[in-house]
């Protein structure tokens, strides 16, 4: 490459061979497309063409826009368009003596009551990546204003201060060579010493708190904006009109990084960090009960990313069962031909390299039956998974939603379910029904899979029947898209699969966590609980509730795992 200069080509080329050797290995065993030399480059010259750093900071950040769910970035689109707009984040036009780029975040434009941690993100993502698409950037790095001048309590979130350190501090492509803190007010001094814990030493001697008075001692004065505190005039971030205005139908090719191409992949794939079960026994050992239970509160302390204003609304909330069960808007199931409003408390999760592979919902309503029965018309589905009972105790945990007996019929809404069959087996009943469409006059076969042996926030006793039932509600999906034939043109797994317990978290969770989880295992060897869950958690919200449940997940797995007497092996 001739802009790579003439001093030293056959050490980067070296380099950008052997790291595109190595990232391709990966993208091909996940089915992404390979990796560009463009994109390979940006992420070599931010570690000076070393290639392991590279491959940890090629990880490190795919790793991070999957934990927080910043994927499919669409600019053009509300509300990241006016977060892009706002002025808050920004590339000045000038650079420093050195030829770094110089990012603005102007404090006093944020208000967290108006925009959630998520879009800002979104934001900074977008723009920093548009940014290091320089080459020059690239070559000679970047600096990164804090602008904190006239900022009020109001304005600062510690989350949000950490979420954008852990992201410069080694998670994303570019050379971060200082962090100015500017302006900042006296009240700052106790969260910047909580900050100041997270950084590595090589980045805390980066990071400066300076006076406003004191920048230009950083910084030539040319260098500078010409107001800081909120009060940037307009043309100071027309560089963000002038790239949105360039990105119409643009697809991020970071994308693709992330582990998901553009059109239809799933966030589960196998990461960096799998285990396999003699690991995984390792692991437990390691950590016992208590441990584990540790690591799932770590898990429970993350914000999901993502925002409920839909579920939250006025006039949606009698759809909830439980007020503080929501689904989160970016990935909550629209019913597509209600003519009031298109709300049901159901989420679309992906399984293992399975987009949207479930529908998490909570157990129907009275009030909600005829909606339950739209959305499963509507997205096709063939396998009903219900994990609760409708009673539990004296306590009423999901409505008879279906007829119960053989030969039973209810109509809800436009769809009338007839029971044809009841097949009672020792801890579960599958149950065939016959779907009558009464606005279009089509039928249609489901099966409704319900598991009796599964107390409420608790788990099952025995892990082997829980493995049994979904190896048996597996079994009659496949059935069911094999004589669907010609019929069925999405994925060959087949449509989503409905999966409900009560609230839609806990043991639907649990349960979906282990069919992925085993998935993989059958499918590469290794499995990573923590990032299954994790990963989970961003599309329905809270999923799996309590520790107990997390705990046995990794139970459940390994009992399967020697109960098919697998080779207990470490990885070599």
């Amino acid at each position: 490459m001739e802009c790579l200069g003439a001093k030293e080509p056959d050490v980067s080329l070296t380099a950008t061979r052997q790291f595109l050797e190595e990232i391709n290995k990966w993208t091909s065993q996940h089915g992404v497309s390979p990796l560009s030399r463009e994109l390979a480059v940006k992420f070599l010259m931010a570690r000076k063409f070393d290639v392991l750093r590279a491959i940890e900071l090629f990880h490190s950040y795919r790793e991070t826009r999957l934990k927080e769910g910043i994927v499919r970035l669409q600019p053009q689109e509300e509300p990241l368009r006016s977060e892009l707009l706002s002025g808050k984040f920004t590339v000045l036009s000038v650079r420093d003596p050195s030829g770094a780029s110089i990012a603005l975040y102007t404090a006093k434009l944020h208000h967290p009551n108006k925009t959630g941690n998520h879009v800002v993100l979104q934001a900074l993502f977008y723009l920093l990546d548009r940014a290091v698409e320089s080459f020059e950037t690239q070559r000679n790095g970047l600096v990164f204003i804090y602008d904190m001048a006239g900022s009020n309590y109001t304005n600062f979130e510690l989350d949000l201060s950490k979420k954008i350190l852990n992201l410069l501090k080694g998670a994303f492509p570019a050379r971060l060579k200082k962090v100015l803190i500017v302006g900042a007010p006296v009240w700052f001094r106790v969260p910047y010493n909580l900050l100041s814990l997270l950084l590595k030493e090589k980045l805390r001697e980066r990071v400066q708190m300076v006076k406003m008075a004191e920048l230009r001692q950083h910084l030539p004065r040319d260098c500078l904006p010409q107001h800081l505190g909120g009060l940037l005039p307009l043309d100071a971030y027309s560089w963000n009109q002038q790239l949105l205005a360039g990105q119409n139908g643009r697809i991020d090719p970071v994308d693709e990084l992330v582990g998901i191409p553009f059109e239809d992949a799933s966030i589960h794939v196998p990461g960096p960090e799998s285990m396999r079960p003699q690991e995984l026994l390792t692991h437990l050992g390691r950590l016992q009960r208590s441990g584990i239970h540790q690591e799932y509160e770590e898990l429970r302390k993350e914000a999901p990313p993502g925002t409920f204003h839909c579920a939250q609304a006025a006039y949606n909330q009698e759809k909830n069962r439980y007020g503080d069960v929501l689904c989160l808007d970016q990935t909550r199931v629209l019913l597509l031909l209600s003519q009031r409003s298109d709300y049901i408390n159901a989420s679309f999760m992906d399984g293992y390299k399975q987009k949207n592979a479930y529908i998490g919902t909570q157990g129907p309503l009275d009030r909600t039956y005829g909606d339950f029965w739209r959305m499963v018309w509507e997205q096709n589905v063939l396998v009903i998974v219900m994990t609760t009972r409708t009673d539990e105790g004296s306590r009423r945990k999901c409505g008879q939603y279906w007829p119960l007996e053989e030969g039973g019929q209810e109509v809800y809404g436009h769809i009338a379910v007839v029971n044809q069959r009841v097949d009672r087996h020792s801890h579960y009943n599958h149950t065939t029904l016959e779907l009558h469409n009464t606005e279009t006059c089509e039928q249609r076969q489901v099966s409704h899979f319900q598991y009796l042996s599964w107390p409420d926030y608790g788990v099952p006793t025995s892990a082997v029947t829980l493995i049994d039932f979904l190896g048996a509600v597996k079994r009659q999906q496949r059935k069911m898209v094999k004589a669907l034939g010609s019929q069925w043109t999405g994925h060959p797994l087949g449509p989503p699969m409905v999966v409900h317990c009560s609230a839609g978290i806990g043991r639907t969770g649990t349960f979906c966590a282990l069919d992925i989880c085993l998935s993989q295992l059958q499918d590469v060897g290794s499995l990573n609980v923590c990032q299954t869950v994790h990963r989970m958690r961003t599309q329905r919200a809270f999923s799996i509730q309590t520790p107990d449940q997390y705990y046995f997940c990794y139970n459940a797995i390994l009992e399967h795992a020697q109960r098919q007497a697998m080779t207990f092996q470490t990885s070599p």
